[in-house]
């Protein structure tokens, strides 16, 4: 089980997070929801340690997580990515064997096995000598999903995923988490708008620096959880195939 107990975070005095508590269970897919700067990457960072905390605790299996980081596959929003840099797909993908292998050893068979099954999986195989700069922004993202997949993770942490994609690369991410929680993993991923991909979520947390709500979708997604959490006019998508229902 993963737990987050009274999680706060403060930047120079502004809030980012306040007491944000909640538990995961093996094979359950997690989806964070909320607007734009309401801390779903903030969350995540301060799940792992990346930044600092004025309160809270974060276990996995009865243990601090950050003590265990070698079991947590983390893929951040791709505008903290450099894309420039040069680096090969392959390469990047190779990257998730280096805890185990150590930054000097040359990576024998077996790794080379579990990142070009990793690059097959999400149809990237044929591009594995390509530049990462080189590809589209749904190709990019698939890459970093095969990184997580080599990487042999018990929790995936997926910050925005679906952002500039194409409708093939948001296929195979979420045939990827089905496959994953079949397996007992637990993901945990974020999005500003899910649409029609909230039917897959077990859960839903609905954050703005706070914790609104913590449920099903169905149950988070009510008309007095989405004004506390946006403020605004927004569409319902369960709703999408009934007359539309707007909240103010």
């Amino acid at each position: 089980m993963l737990e987050v107990l009274e999680l706060a975070v403060n930047y120079r005095g502004v809030q980012g997070l306040d007491r944000v508590s909640f538990r995961v269970e093996p094979g359950q897919l997690v989806g964070i929801l909320g607007p734009n700067g309401a801390g779903k990457s903030t969350l995540f960072k301060a799940m792992l340690g990346l930044i600092p905390t004025v309160s809270g605790t974060v276990r996995y299996e009865q243990n601090p997580l950050q003590r265990q980081l070698e079991k947590v596959a983390y893929v951040p929003q791709r505008s903290q990515i450099d894309w420039d840099y040069p680096i090969t797909v392959q390469n990047v993908v190779m990257m998730a064997r280096t805890r185990t292998l150590g930054w000097f050893r040359c990576p024998g068979r077996p790794a080379k096995e579990i990142v070009e099954n990793a690059l097959e999986r999400v149809s990237m195989l044929s591009l594995r000598h390509r530049r990462i700069g080189e590809l589209s922004g749904g190709q990019q993202q698939r890459v970093f999903l095969a990184r997580a997949l080599a990487q042999q993770a018990d929790l995936l942490i997926f910050d925005e995923p679906f952002t500039g994609v194409d409708v093939k690369t948001e296929a195979i991410i979420l045939e990827v988490f089905a496959e994953l929680q079949a397996r007992g993993k637990i993901l945990l991923v974020s999005n500003h708008d899910w649409g029609e991909a909230l039917t897959q979520l077990d859960r839903l947390l609905l954050l703005n620096q706070s914790l609104i709500a913590d449920g099903s979708p169905t149950e988070v997604m009510t008309p007095e959880n989405l004004q506390r959490a946006y403020g605004q006019t927004i569409r319902n998508p369960l709703h999408q195939h009934s007359e539309p229902t707007f909240f103010c």
